[in-house]
């Protein structure tokens, strides 16, 4: 296992752009050799996010919805912000709820991932739930999602599926197969 390295001060930071999501400082760094480098950084809000694997009679749950970044419709994995005063579980029950109109009687964390560490400081926690039953939240996505259901045991066949595409999904995919030890 490789030692770690001293982090780098920081000698200064500015705000540079903001936006309702989205804050974009400059950080100006100087590293233990002495070389000094200017970085930017996106900052989302310290909240942090959940993206769930659903399990329900043998098949996992997905929602196709539309993704913005890509404008098109995205096949993935509920996600979503976790609310004031909310735990991450909580947090991940409430998103099945308002995303695919199940609850989680079993929510198992398998791992808290950075999404894009050299420039974003944002966190999301990977949660397989299991034993699900029927219980429906108001979100607030403009249009009903689509749930798709897949079977487990097809997981590698997703893969080849044009819209599955996301990082992050993909990444949870491969962590439920390694929990359910899925061949």
């Amino acid at each position: 296992m490789s030692q770690r390295q001293n982090k780098p001060e920081i000698l200064h930071t500015e705000v540079v752009a903001k936006s309702r999501l989205f804050q974009i400082e400059q950080v100006h760094l100087k590293f233990s050799n002495g070389v000094e480098r200017q970085y930017e950084r996106m900052k989302g809000g310290s909240r942090g996010a959940v993206m769930i694997v659903p399990i329900h009679q043998g098949q996992m749950l997905l929602a196709r919805e539309y993704a913005a970044g890509t404008d098109n419709y995205e096949l993935g994995f509920p996600k979503g912000l976790i609310d004031p005063g909310e735990s991450p579980i909580e947090a991940a029950n409430r998103e099945l709820q308002e995303e695919i109109g199940f609850g989680a009687n079993k929510l198992t964390l398998l791992k808290e991932l950075s999404l894009a560490p050299g420039y974003f400081s944002s966190k999301m926690q990977i949660f397989l739930a299991e034993d699900l039953y029927e219980s429906r939240l108001e979100g607030d996505e403009p249009e009903p999602i689509d749930v798709v259901p897949w079977a487990l045991a097809d997981w590698e066949a997703l893969l080849d599926d044009v819209d599955f595409s996301e990082s992050r999904s993909v990444s949870a995919l491969f962590l439920a197969q390694k929990y359910l030890q899925l061949k």
